[in-house]
């Protein structure tokens, strides 16, 4: 079910969660205190000012700005459009998970199937300078728990983000999709280059985010679209992350509010593995496969599940070419510079380059930035 709700009541919600000087704690206090949003404004001054101080009372009684009108008016108009939503606190179809954080936002903007919002779901975050294998296993796990009935989430972020999206996405229309979860504005694509890719979650998926239309993407935004991520979610996946990154920062905050914590390990020389390899050793549960993540949340039913590969991995099998399976074994899961593979495998350098470039056309390896090769 979602409220229908008048014009005036919806424009009293924009008008609150935009209120200057009246920050999301202090409105939700009122919500909890007066009602709703029509009921705090229709107060007198005195009565406000049991709650607020002086000033900040009576400017909920003046009339709204010209520039807070426009807002307003704006908002109204993009609701108008088909799959465009805005959930309040109030709102049964406001995601229930959030409802059990700290600090949920008065108001989400949505563009999408509201449904999801009320499936299990997982998020899967992690490093914006994804290695090959890395988006290999986003996407594949993120396919993969989408076709047992998860519905992931992310922030369009580049990297593990787009692949989480994508894996979703190419379950199909029996997986349970994706869900974006914006740092800007709805009305704004942040990274640009996932324009083609926030379209296709608005048809097949949804888009949320708590800040105003026109919002453009400023850093101490991502923060706070990062609890979310970890707010809507039942356990939160890191499939790369640096020492340093937002990533373990949304895993923090999951382990915070209660939610599961997972992180798949990767080469000890690789800097993108140290953030996994450090969550686990504060006590997330290490993964190997989709399974091993619905052992731990259980399974999530769908209509028609789609058959999935079982394991969420998404390692490729070459030809069984006995040159090849040197170049195999010579490469083990580490990134190496051509030399050592020579070195190591003892093949001439001409065979050696045409297996390589076998096996960059299979994706089976990746030559990284730095001329290294990765089996992906």
């Amino acid at each position: 079910m979602h409220l229908n709700l008048s014009t005036e009541e919806l424009g009293a919600w924009v008008r609150l969660s935009l209120e200057p000087g009246l920050g999301p704690a202090q409105a939700r206090s009122l919500l909890a205190a007066i009602g709703l949003p029509q009921d705090i404004y229709a107060m007198s001054t005195a009565g406000l000012g049991k709650f607020l101080p002086g000033d900040l009372a009576r400017q909920l009684k003046q009339a709204p700005s010209d520039e807070m009108q426009e807002a307003i008016h704006n908002t109204l108009q993009w609701l108008e459009y088909p799959s465009h939503h805005l959930l309040t606190l109030a709102d049964p179809a406001y995601p229930r998970a959030l409802l059990d954080t700290h600090d949920p936002p008065i108001l989400l903007y949505a563009n999408g199937n509201l449904g999801l919002l009320s499936r299990p779901i997982i998020s899967i975050v992690g490093a914006r300078s994804a290695t090959a294998g890395g988006t290999d296993n986003a996407r594949a796990f993120a396919r993969y728990l989408a076709e047992q009935g998860w519905c992931i989430a992310s922030g369009l972020a580049l990297g593990i983000d787009t692949a989480a999206h994508e894996g979703a996405l190419l379950a199909g229309p029996n997986g349970a999709s994706t869900i974006a979860i914006l740092g800007t504005g709805i009305d704004i694509v942040y990274p640009a280059r996932n324009r083609e890719l926030a379209h296709r979650i608005a048809q097949d998926g949804i888009l949320i985010s708590e800040f105003p239309l026109g919002t453009r993407a400023l850093p101490y935004q991502f923060p706070k679209r990062n609890r979310l991520v970890a707010g809507v979610a039942r356990g939160v996946l890191v499939v790369e992350a640096a020492k340093q990154s937002g990533s373990l920062i949304t895993a923090r905050l999951a382990s915070e509010i209660g939610r599961e914590v997972f992180a798949i390990p990767g080469s000890i020389h690789s800097p993108l593995s140290r953030g996994c390899h450090a969550l686990i050793r504060q006590g997330a549960k290490l993964v190997e496969s989709g399974k091993d993540i619905l052992e731990e949340l259980g399974s999530a039913p769908v209509e028609s599940p789609t058959p999935g590969p079982g394991k969420g991995t998404a390692r490729k099998q070459p030809a069984a070419d006995p040159s090849g399976l040197l170049v195999l074994e010579a490469l083990g899961y580490d990134p190496v510079h051509l030399d050592a593979l020579q070195e190591r495998s003892g093949l001439d350098i001409a065979t050696l380059t045409a297996r390589l470039l076998e096996f960059e056309l299979q994706e089976v390896v990746a030559r990284l930035d730095d001329g290294r090769f990765q089996r992906r």
